[in-house]
């Protein structure tokens, strides 16, 4: 099978490119800015009609699209994640063969839910942002271009490689620098919110399921499982080894190794930090009127209902979160 990859630089891009290669039964051409790629072209500055004559020249039978912009202006972002898309949806439209299309989306489309409850492929979006309603057009042009073609609304991506403006990557790097200098502080933004962390080997996997399938429509990536980012945070900083505490916003917490107590606990034990199993709980709401989120409230919760993924795709998450944040940490602590 003749696949053409989009966005092979990427956080997730980077995974698919390393599944697809080795994949014996796929012929994989990658189309990009870089001088790496086998086609330069930028999606964002080229016209559709350059395209599709690619199109016409490469003959693929699949088109991954994992290219688009996750910081930047609301221009950048625009251009990125939804004008790319018109380009990309228009240019298989006018190839000799169109190809089947599968489109990495975002759960930031979703924007704001009722606490303790998974969101299905069926909720209504309002997302909140510049990001979230980017990515949102990006689908919705996708879903109406007549084309074969599926939308994976990957949920919190995880893993090696996570940038450092993400998360974990910025909270990676805050406890490395302390470590370095002997700090008793790291310093991060709120993290109260429940989250639905994914990790990047798993998306890169359900990607390459999408793409030899014959789903259509947008299917949800994610763990299934809502966890606080507070508690997944101190996974991280277990890992680490980091005894100080980190600041958050307004909130100091405390999260040394100890602090998390007995010995079942571990890095390496299965993550029961989940949502449903935190004691004394209760889902956090975010602010409503007449039963509806308010546009532009903080996301309190994210949990993926992930059955289309397994049903359509046989696909579900082999990656524990504890692995996960533990890849993070022996990256950045091996990085020179």
């Amino acid at each position: 099978m003749r696949v053409l990859l989009l966005g092979a630089d990427g956080f997730i891009g980077r995974r698919v490119t390393d599944r697809l290669l080795v994949d014996q039964e796929l012929q994989v051409t990658v189309l990009g800015r870089r001088d790496s790629a086998d086609i330069r072209f930028d999606l964002t500055a080229g016209s559709p009609g350059a395209l599709a004559r690619f199109l016409d020249a490469v003959a693929p039978q699949v088109v991954i699209n994992c290219a688009g912009a996750t910081y930047g202006s609301s221009r950048t972002l625009i251009r990125a994640n939804t004008l790319a898309v018109a380009t990309v949806c228009e240019a298989i439209r006018r190839s000799r063969e169109p190809a089947r299309l599968v489109h990495v989306g975002s759960a930031a489309e979703y924007g704001p839910m009722p606490g303790g409850v998974p969101i299905a492929e069926s909720a209504e979006p309002r997302p909140v942002g510049p990001y979230g309603v980017s990515k949102l057009a990006g689908t919705e042009l996708v879903l109406a271009s007549g084309l074969d073609a599926t939308v994976l609304r990957v949920f919190d991506v995880v893993g090696p490689g996570a940038p450092t403006a993400s998360l974990f990557g910025r909270l990676s790097e805050g406890l490395r620098r302390a470590l370095e200098r002997d700090e008793s502080q790291v310093r991060m933004p709120d993290l109260s919110g429940y989250r639905d962390f994914v990790d990047v080997r798993d998306v890169a996997r359900a990607i390459q399921a999408a793409a030899v399938s014959a789903a259509t429509g947008v299917i949800n990536i994610g763990s299934g499982n809502a966890v606080r980012a507070r508690d997944a945070a101190q996974l991280l900083v277990r890992a680490s080894g980091f005894e100080g505490t980190v600041a958050e916003e307004n909130r100091q917490v405390m999260l040394p190794a100890q602090a998390v107590g007995a010995a079942d606990h571990t890095v390496h034990h299965p993550l029961h930090h989940a949502v449903h199993h935190l004691p004394g709980h209760r889902p956090v709401e975010p602010r409503t009127v007449d039963g509806r989120p308010v546009a532009g409230e903080p996301v309190a919760w994210r949990q993926a209902d992930v059955r289309t993924a397994r049903d359509r795709l046989g696909w579900r998450t082999q990656v524990p979160l504890e692995e996960s944040l533990g890849d993070v940490w022996l990256e950045t602590a091996c990085r020179v």
